[in-house]
C-alpha cells in the first residue's frame, strides 16, 4: 500500500481559499481538502494538544 505525502498546510490553506473566493466548487475543495490530508493534519494536532 503506498503512503501519502506528509500533508501541506500551505497548500491546504491555499485549496481552502480557492473555496472561499468561489474559485473552486464546494465539494471539489473538501475532496481536495481529504486527498491531501487535511484528516490526518487534524488528529495530529488533536493528539498534540492531549
Amino acid at each position: 500500500m503506498n503512503e501519502r505525502p506528509k500533508p501541506d498546510p500551505k497548500k491546504l490553506l491555499t485549496q481552502w481559499n480557492e473555496w472561499e473566493t468561489g474559485e473552486t466548487p464546494p465539494g471539489r475543495v473538501m475532496s481536495n481538502l481529504k486527498t491531501g490530508g487535511l484528516p490526518e493534519l487534524l488528529e495530529k494536532l488533536v493528539e498534540e494538544q492531549k
